[in-house]
């Protein structure tokens, strides 16, 4: 039901812009977030869309990188500037039919369903 794309290999201080459709009608959804996950490490929360415009980001991506809902193309985004090669991950789009309680948003278990992944690789 969710598909991740827009990934790819950027320069240091490049940008991309992932994009995750939602087959089933973005309305059939809530909360949808993205996580990330480098080789060898957990599964890492980066931003969440709980509702009506209510947003929360890491640490390590607030400032640089937004999260964004179009109801209207079935489609959320997440536009990354100012890259890091510590940002090198693959991203995976999540949802929750439900919107997801503030203290659970950053944990994967919260949501149900996950789309395939993207591959950002940032070069030094």
């Amino acid at each position: 039901q969710l598909q991740a794309s827009g990934g790819g290999l950027v320069q240091t201080g490049g940008s991309l812009r992932l994009s995750c459709a939602v087959s089933g009608g973005i309305d059939s959804v809530t909360s949808m977030a993205w996580f990330r996950q480098a080789p060898g490490k957990d599964r890492q929360f980066v931003a969440v869309y709980r509702s009506m415009g209510s947003v929360i980001y890491s640490d390590s991506v607030k400032g640089r990188f937004t999260i964004s809902r179009d109801n209207a193309a079935n489609t959320l985004s997440l536009q990354m500037n100012s890259l890091k090669p510590e940002d090198t991950a693959v991203y995976y789009c999540a949802a929750k039919k439900n919107r997801v309680i503030l203290s659970a948003a950053r944990t994967p278990g919260s949501y149900e369903i996950w789309g395939q992944g993207t591959v950002v690789t940032v070069s030094s």
